[in-house]
């Protein structure tokens, strides 16, 4: 390949990772300011009660990826990638500005949070359609030797965006008093995340499409959907369920719940608890080209059973020990052992689902069998997590996490290493 054959790759690699952040900065904004919403939304009750209500909103836009997941994988399987990553980040825009529109409970009634739920719903169709789209996408315009690296950066952008909502939030919590934050400040990052998905609508709209989908649109192969996928390729199809739930539930839980462990469970104030988190994945986010470039030399399969080892022997120690820590320092190397950990599946479950399916069926096989394993675990972590705290049985959570990535774990053990049977044909 010449070298300007190389810089378009770039480009397009680059173009498309900057529209999953913006994606993912927008689904993140929820969960970030969830502290500061929970009450305009959900009024009554205790601080438990309220985050149980807007984790079940939470829930609800998971619910929704699977439907997402197979409406917006045919349409990027027969429209293409970039019209599928285009689609995608207009549902993301107009879920965003809802909810920084729609008043609260105490103006509209029950009104607030229907339209809540409706947001939510339209995010989680967004999302739902763009982890296939842009896994593919990623995986097919990166070269054959470097396919871990480069698809890494689905979620070095996915972190970045969780990064960049979790930012505001610090700023917001430095320049605004508690009681404007809670009055109207947290309505500020859905308003930025609408305005950035309107430039990234635009920037979508100039990528290249890519060779797998070029070559499979000009054949007279099969055409992509949701019968097809389950009886053409159903091994498959429930591989990519199976390798999922541990890895999911596993970085849901030390993510996007965290935050609220560290206010709800170990006593740290909201603001310290949003550095600490912050710190980690900032770390954590760094770490994944490490690991994605491993898995080019070593393969994928030996980083997910390092995961699954490591998830199984260390969850529930992590865990108690974060119940107690009073430290920021102490907590913030508890966190990053987790996500060191778990790295060793988000790095690279990216390229390894693109890589168990042919082209024309590629983006659906991604996102389908993945949206519906994130709504069964990841999207129900943090209830589950928060249900158990409010029934005083939250080590039963610990030990949930530690069963889901055990069952991922023999998956692991038994399933072929992609990076060596690959049916990405394009170099």
């Amino acid at each position: 390949m010449n070298q300007a054959d190389q810089r378009h790759r770039l480009r397009n690699i680059l173009g498309g990772s900057a529209g999953n952040l913006v994606e993912w900065y927008d689904w993140y904004t929820y969960s970030a300011f969830t502290l500061y919403f929970a009450p305009i939304f959900f009024p009554a009750g205790d601080r438990t009660a309220q985050l149980l209500n807007t984790a079940a909103v939470f829930a609800v836009g998971f619910v929704m990826r699977p439907i997402g997941a197979w409406v917006m994988g045919i349409y990027a399987d027969r429209h293409g990638r970039k019209a599928g990553l285009t689609l995608s980040v207009t549902l993301m825009c107009t879920g965003s500005l809802m909810i920084a529109l729609t008043p609260g409970y105490a103006a509209i009634g029950v009104a607030a949070p229907a339209l809540l739920v409706i947001a939510r719903m339209l995010q989680g169709l967004s999302v739902g359609g763009e982890y296939g789209a842009s896994a593919t996408y990623l995986s097919e315009m990166a070269g054959r030797e470097r396919r871990g690296f480069f698809s890494s950066f689905q979620y070095v952008t996915l972190i970045a965006g969780q990064l960049v909502a979790l930012a505001v939030l610090l700023v917001l919590q430095a320049t605004l008093s508690e009681e404007a934050l809670r009055a109207w400040g947290w309505r500020v990052p859905f308003f930025v995340g609408a305005g950035l998905a309107v430039l990234v609508f635009y920037l979508r709209r100039r990528l290249a499409e890519t060779k797998s989908f070029t070559n499979a649109r000009t054949s007279e192969g099969p055409r992509s959907s949701g019968l097809a996928l389950f009886r053409e390729h159903p091994r498959e199809a429930l591989l990519v369920m199976a390798l999922t739930a541990g890895g999911t539930l596993a970085f849901y839980a030390y993510t996007t719940y965290m935050q609220k462990f560290l206010v709800n469970t170990s006593g740290f104030s909201a603001p310290v608890a949003t550095q600490i988190t912050a710190a980690a994945l900032f770390v954590f986010m760094l770490l994944q080209p490490v690991f994605g470039a491993l898995s080019d030399r070593v393969g994928r399969k030996p980083l997910m059973i390092g995961f699954g080892v490591a998830g199984v022997l260390l969850t529930y120690p992590i865990f108690r020990l974060l119940e107690g820590v009073h430290s920021p320092l102490a907590a913030f190397a508890l966190i990053l052992a987790a996500l060191v950990i778990v790295s060793g599946y988000t790095s690279i479950n990216a390229v390894v689902k693109a890589e168990l399916f042919p082209a024309h069926i590629r983006a659906l096989g991604v996102a389908l069998p993945y949206a519906i394993a994130n709504t069964l675990f990841g999207g129900t972590a943090e209830y589950v997590a928060l249900w158990l705290k409010q029934h005083e049985a939250e080590q039963a959570f610990y030990w949930y996490v530690t069963a889901m990535i055990g069952v991922s774990l023999v998956v692991y053990v038994r399933m072929r290493d992609t990076r060596h049977a690959s049916l990405i044909v394009e170099d």
